[in-house]
């Protein structure tokens, strides 16, 4: 259950109002109006409280659960405990998303909407109706920010910045050089359209090569704390719609990512990198500049890439190779090792 002092409960649902959000069916239509007042996991919860069973490694805590009601999938229904009603679908934790977004809804109403005293906006601003802004947020010149957007303390929106409608930009970002959609997420730290790392080596020093291109986020981008986006040096760099963007990741100049990419803690992407729809990017991945990782790639953690990944593909290892190439090369280096141990 949520701490109350920092999570904001919404009200009870009935069992089939959770049903009908999460598009569950229910293995018991006699309780249909049970109110269920809360989410909690399967190993404390109580009699009006909703679980899930995503992973069958916690079946004995489904076996033992109170829980009221617990999405699960088809399989785990004959293992329910009897005064459990089974909430049943091939997506588990999804529908559990769902229903605990019905629980405790992020967005914030337009009744709460304000603009702190501390605030400076340039008076060439745009601001859009229900908008707020934090304590000591600074808007630069023509900034333009769509309706219902949220803006944090200590956040700096520099001058020409676009923001869409209906996003969520957290305390102590800085953007410049971008053009934001509707619905993008910040998350604290983040920082958008600083110059990326581009010059010309000298013996004499090196020369600063001016960056003169943007960052283009789209529609239901979500970024990371601590998260660095750099400008393009003259192509955009871009984010496609609804990829995610973990903590601590560097993606630098030029870059483009497409439309529902994850990208997980401490990866760090070259620039001029191309990463094609739904590539899934494991935590501390390095990928080289100027390759491609093909539509719906898996790349393993840690693993260093340093050549194109064709689209679908699973690349493990540094340097990264195809799964079943990377592990016959595991178990030949056990055999070695087995074989010098024995000789």
């Amino acid at each position: 259950m949520a701490d109350p002092r920092f999570f904001q409960k919404s009200k009870g649902f009935s069992i089939s109002e959770i049903a009908e959000i999460s598009g569950c069916v229910c293995s018991d239509t006699a309780d249909l109006d049970f109110i269920l007042d809360d989410v909690a996991p399967l190993h404390n919860a109580e009699k009006n409280h909703l679980s899930f069973l995503d992973n069958v490694k916690y079946k004995d805590d489904f076996l033992s659960t109170k829980a009221g009601a617990c999405f699960i999938s088809p399989a785990m229904e004959e293992y329910a405990p009897a005064d459990t009603v089974c909430l049943i679908t091939p997506t588990p934790y999804k529908a559990y998303a769902l229903a605990a977004q019905a629980f405790y809804p992020e967005d914030y109403s337009a009744e709460d909407a304000q603009i702190a005293e501390t605030a400076v906006i340039d008076e060439t601003a745009d601001i859009g109706a229900f908008v707020t802004l934090g304590h000591h947020v600074a808007i630069g010149r023509n900034v333009v920010i769509g309706e219902h957007t949220c803006i944090e303390a200590n956040t700096v929106i520099e001058d020409n910045v676009k923001i869409g409608a209906h996003c969520r930009i957290g305390s102590n970002v800085t953007i410049s050089h971008a053009l934001i959609a509707d619905h993008v997420r910040l998350y604290p730290g983040v920082r958008v359209g600083q110059d990326g790392f581009g010059f010309a080596i000298s013996p004499t020093g090196h020369i600063k090569v001016p960056q003169l291109g943007r960052v283009i986020l789209e529609d239901h981008v979500e970024i990371g704390a601590n998260t660095t986006i750099d400008r393009g040096a003259g192509p955009d760099t871009v984010i496609g719609q609804g990829t995610w963007v973990d903590n601590l990741v560097q993606i630098g100049h030029n870059v483009t990512i497409g439309r529902g990419c994850i990208i997980v803690a401490q990866v760090g992407i070259s620039g001029s990198a191309k990463i094609e729809d739904y590539v899934a990017i494991g935590g501390q991945v390095g990928i080289a500049g100027h390759i491609t990782l093909g539509m719906g790639a898996r790349i393993g953690a840690q693993a260093g890439v340093i050549s194109d990944v064709p689209g679908g593909q699973e690349y493990l290892g540094s340097p990264a190779f195809p799964k079943s190439q990377f592990f016959r090369q595991v178990a030949a280096l056990n055999r070695l090792i087995k074989k010098k141990k024995h000789d």
